[in-house]
């Protein structure tokens, strides 16, 4: 068998499937360059199982994708349903194991649909044209008097001539390529995409039968705790263990610094490691949650031009009034619902583990790395994933449980606690940017130049109808990169977040300036069709009042493009003057994300970012000195609350059949910084720079 990440041999992995129809599928270059932090090149040019059609008729679905709440166990679902033409109910899925899935670069940036989707159709279009093929042998018909439907393929004149895909398929593999690729459905053709499925795990989760890494048992199984560092960038001096070591089945397990303990119970294991004496250097701090935007903006790396059109001078020529302001964010913590959890078995050949993470091809071969296997000796077995935002691409967890199995001799499980959890999240970087932009006569915008610090540029392209433009990036902000005292990641929508917070409250900013509104300013300046059909889409839902801003009334507007997909939201906020607490009154929310595979599902997605952006809005920042993280739960640390919800969201599906199917899930989310913060200004006349808009904060600006 061929691909990444999968080096059993056929004989072996057709073992682990049973008997059933497999259908070989190749397709080309799918993915280039680096996006979000993580490599992208290929899927695997054989896709051995992308499918399995059993005796029964069942058919299996094979991804290397996971699912974390997202919905994509439905949406994957219909879509091979789709093509394959057999009920929807038919379908089940095996989701991110590293040998049964053909290799995937990840879950992430609501990319599935986008750029999985059509090579699970291709293979589903193409399974059914194979057997239409070996129905016309089995019933000695033309292919051309044939039809597949429901599972079956029959006789077009003879509708009592049929045979199930079950028979077909009894005792019996079959390998077979087709010369000529069927052409994919058009979205106009859909019967299964296109309608509201239930949600196939929802009973799962709502009975609580539902199985994440930290749900899972083995045989002699141990738990795993190691010691926490008291800051990033600490290093112990003396470590003591007696104490320790006198709980009755521990074992302390050290490996240089790398100091842990396992127990057969969760709760001893949590006391022992908490007897372990320790003492530290830790480096003086440099920098805090209030010095580091300085820090930012001063920190020398190279600057990246992301686009330049026209000639910024001769924008600023014909400018009649210019604008500069900066606009800053903060650290942002995952802090999903699941912990970081694993279960790892390490053997002298092999390793299994358990893990809930968004890329499991890639956690294969950081866990090797560090328990000396290479990727293919490690199997992933990726669960439900209770909420992973990016943060779960790390699989620092996995690490600790695999090295402590390797050293105990026996599986062992490590859940993080909440303290664990933002001690060692990678949070969405501090970032900064800086605005330069100046409008004509006739309050059309001139020129536009625009500077990202170490948030990455997603999103970062300017919009808006500009003969003279230049976006310029520096540094990444992920990784070891920039000046962050700790590591930094991707959350919900890497870079967008600052980006569109800085473009759209700008834009806001130059609006009133002019005594334009700013649905009219942003009309004026809009010249792609599709996202002004988008806009009004919004505004009627809305029934967008115009006006000056700021009119005292609270409402706010925002319009982007985030990887393709066309989001224009708009909402009513309401200001309490004498706390500074900002009430979201209503939010509308319309979307451009081409053919929508299940309406209900996009719905659900897009409430739920609505609600999480509210928490970076207006409350969510990690406080820190140095290394230290001074949120390490959520009694410092505010996520939304159900008393925070809209009391109405309405979502606005636009659907598009002019292009493919694009991502839902993230790009809700990232407008909502600036979605808040205009309405905010419109209620009150203050324009907040800084995210999040905390009571404290907008109170010191009111007086």
């Amino acid at each position: 068998m061929s691909g990444r990440g999968t080096t059993m041999e056929r004989r072996e992995f057709m073992k682990l499937l049973g008997s059933g129809i497999y259908i070989l599928f190749s397709t080309g270059p799918l993915l280039r360059g680096q996006q979000g932090g993580f490599q992208y090149g290929r899927y695997p040019e054989d896709f051995n199982a992308y499918l399995r059609i059993a005796e029964d008729g069942k058919v299996t679905c094979y991804t290397g994708k996971i699912e974390m709440g997202q919905g994509i166990i439905t949406s994957l679902a219909q879509m091979l349903a789709e093509e394959l033409e057999v009920p929807f109910s038919s379908v089940g899925m095996v989701m991110g194991d590293t040998k049964l899935c053909p290799w995937d670069g990840g879950t992430n940036g609501s990319r599935t649909i986008k750029y999985f989707g059509p090579v699970l159709r291709a293979a589903g279009a193409e399974a059914r044209e194979v057997l239409i093929r070996l129905a016309a042998e089995h019933l000695g018909l033309p292919q051309d008097r044939l039809i597949a439907a429901e599972g079956e393929i029959r006789d077009n004149n003879d509708a009592s001539r049929k045979v199930s895909y079950g028979i077909l398929a009894k005792g019996r593999t079959i390998e077979r390529h087709l010369e000529n690729k069927p052409a994919l459905k058009s979205p106009d053709n859909f019967r299964i995409c296109g309608q509201s499925s239930p949600r196939t795990d929802a009973r799962e989760k709502v009975t609580g039968s539902a199985k994440f890494s930290g749900d899972i048992r083995l045989p002699g199984m141990l738990y795993g705790k190691v010691l926490r560092l008291p800051a990033h960038g600490a290093r112990p001096v003396k470590i003591d263990t007696a104490a320790a070591g006198g709980i009755k089945d521990v074992k302390i397990l050290q490996d240089g610094d790398f100091i842990g303990v396992v127990h057969p119970l969760p709760d001893m294991a949590e006391k022992a490691v908490g007897l372990i004496k320790a003492e530290y250097e830790i480096p003086d701090p440099t920098v805090d949650d209030s010095t580091i935007h300085e820090l930012i903006l001063n920190t020398e790396a190279r600057d990246n031009e992301v686009e330049r059109k026209g000639e910024l001078g001769q924008g600023r020529n014909i400018a009649a009034r210019d604008y500069e302001a900066a606009y800053f964010t903060p650290y942002v913590a995952h802090a999903p619902t699941e912990t970081h959890s694993a279960l790892a078995d390490v053997k002298r050949d092999g390793a299994t583990v358990w893990v809930g993470t968004q890329r499991p091809f890639g956690a294969d071969a950081q866990i090797g790395r560090a328990v000396g296997l290479d990727a293919d000796s490690v199997r992933i077995i990726t669960p439900y994933v209770g909420g992973g935002f990016g943060g779960k691409s790390q699989v620092g967890q996995a690490v600790q449980a695999a090295r402590l199995s390797k050293m105990a001799g026996a599986p062992v499980q490590v859940v993080w606690t909440r303290e664990e959890e933002f001690f060692y999240d990678t949070f969405m970087p501090a970032a900064a940017v800086k605005i330069h932009s100046g409008l004509d006569a006739s309050n059309r915008i001139a020129f536009w130049d625009y500077h990202v610090f170490f948030a990455g540029n997603r999103s970062s392209e300017c919009i808006y109808d500009v003969p003279h433009v230049r976006t310029v990036s520096r540094g990444s902000g992920f990784g070891g990169d920039g000046p962050h005292p700790f590591d930094t990641g991707a959350w919900r929508g890497p870079g967008s977040n600052t980006n569109i917070f800085a473009r759209e409250s700008h834009i806001d900013v130059m609006a009133a300036d002019a005594g334009v509104d700013p649905l009219e300013f942003r009309f004026r300046n809009l010249a792609d069709a599709r996202m002004i059909r988008v806009v009004r889409a919004a505004a009627d839902r809305f029934g967008w009042e115009r006006g000056k801003a700021p009119t005292g009334r609270g409402c706010g507007m925002v319009c982007l493009d985030y990887l393709g997909t066309y989001v224009a939201a708009m909402a009513k906020v309401r200001v309490d003057s004498k706390s500074g607490r900002v009430e979201v009154e209503r939010i509308v929310h319309a979307q451009d994300m081409g053919p929508v595979i299940n309406p209900e599902g996009a719905r659900m997605q897009i409430e739920g970012a609505i609600i999480m952006g509210l928490g970076y809005s207006l409350s969510e920042e990690i406080h820190f000195k140095g290394g230290e993280i001074r949120d390490l739960g959520f009694g410092s640390y505010k996520i939304p609350r159900f008393s925070w919800a809209p009391q109405k969201i309405e979502t606005v599906l636009v659907e598009n059949h002019a292009i493919d199917p694009s991502g839902c899930g993230e790009p809700p989310i990232v407008g909502m910084g600036a979605l808040i913060a205009n309405a905010v200004f419109d209620a009150t006349g203050i324009r907040m720079n800084r995210l999040p808009i905390t009571p404290e904060r907008l109170k010191s600006r009111l007086g």
